[in-house]
């Protein structure tokens, strides 16, 4: 099962991948914490890309594109694995199409969790506060502002690839503002039937 989690910023994507992981078995793939763990690191690629993600900017297709090349190719992405967070550009769609190609691979789906945008600064400012009194650190990008200009960097440049998928038949289309339940059971009703073409 290889499949792509697409939609705004605090859409639910994470949670998602994560009962998907249960159910198959295979890896999420989410480029923010694969970019967050080369920054705790201090490697090359995640002192490039902090600067870059503490302004709630995105970094370089380049560099998001490698990371993604060394992840699938590791022995745990080989039954599958979910993308979260990537492709976030058409030219990283591209990318990936290719990538997939030269390894003779395939995508089974694209599911897109829509959800209405201006509700979605309220949910995270609750995440945030949710954090606080769990006692745990808020992320930066769960700052509001931070997060607006997220949702602002998601509208210009990754609403593009949902038309882009769509034209391949892939695209699958989920509210995104329903239980987090009612969610899970949206996309388990999509990728039912796809397990035995896996």
């Amino acid at each position: 099962m290889r499949l792509i989690l697409v939609g705004p910023p605090g859409a639910g994507k994470g949670t998602q991948a994560a009962r998907l992981v249960e159910k198959y078995g295979i890896p999420q793939l989410s480029t923010g914490d694969m970019l967050r763990a080369a920054v705790a690191a201090e490697t090359p690629v995640g002192l490039k890309a902090k600067a870059v993600m503490d302004a709630g900017g995105l970094v370089s297709d380049d560099i998001v594109v490698g990371i993604i090349r060394d992840r699938i190719a590791e022995d745990d992405a080989k039954k599958g694995f979910i993308l979260d967070g990537f492709p976030r550009t058409l030219a990283q769609a591209e990318a990936l199409d290719q990538m997939l190609t030269e390894n003779s691979l395939t995508l089974n789906s694209v599911v897109e969790l829509r959800v209405d945008q201006t509700k979605l600064v309220d949910r995270i400012i609750n995440r945030a506060e949710e954090a606080k009194a769990a006692g745990q650190p808020v992320r930066k990008d769960d700052d509001p502002e931070v997060f607006k200009q997220r949702l602002e960097a998601y509208n210009r440049d990754t609403a593009v690839v949902v038309p882009y998928y769509e034209k391949t038949g892939l695209l699958s289309v989920i509210d995104g503002m329903q239980s987090i339940d009612d969610v899970t059971a949206s996309v388990n009703s999509v990728l039912q039937g796809l397990d035995e073409n896996v």
